[in-house]
């Protein structure tokens, strides 16, 4: 998973909103740290869960990884300034549960979505 989230991070033309979907532990956040390296970002990625929001500079590029896991109504995504982040020409957004943020969603590039598989290790992948 993380060679491919590498180079799907190096195909990525910002300004773009990524989604990602799936189940607690399926990987969600071990894919964005993937992407986040294949955009040049060298500092450990953590997950926002609590700050809902990290910022990391990559190369020639600002990545925003965004999870909405946390977000009790679509509204208070309008109040982490989503708005400003997609306003950048050179942002790229991670946003783990895009599915929470409701009507608040700024329309996604790519929809990435992942679940568990029968064999330990593994994880199916479905990128749109």
């Amino acid at each position: 998973m993380a060679a491919w989230g590498r180079e799907f991070a190096g195909n990525l033309v910002p300004p773009a909103v990524v989604g990602l979907s799936g189940e607690l532990g399926t990987g969600k956040t071990t894919l964005i740290r993937a992407l986040a390296g294949g955009l040049g970002v060298a500092e450990p990625v953590t997950s926002p869960t609590f700050a809902l929001v990290h910022p990391y500079a990559g190369a020639g590029v600002t990545v925003y990884h965004v999870d909405g896991y946390r977000l009790r109504r679509p509204e208070e995504a309008l109040d982490i300034g989503l708005d400003d982040m997609l306003a950048e020409t050179n942002a790229v957004v991670l946003i783990e549960w895009p599915e929470r943020f409701g009507t608040a969603l700024p329309p996604l590039t790519h929809h990435i979505r992942l679940a568990y598989v029968d064999q330990p290790g593994l994880r199916w992948l479905e990128c749109r």
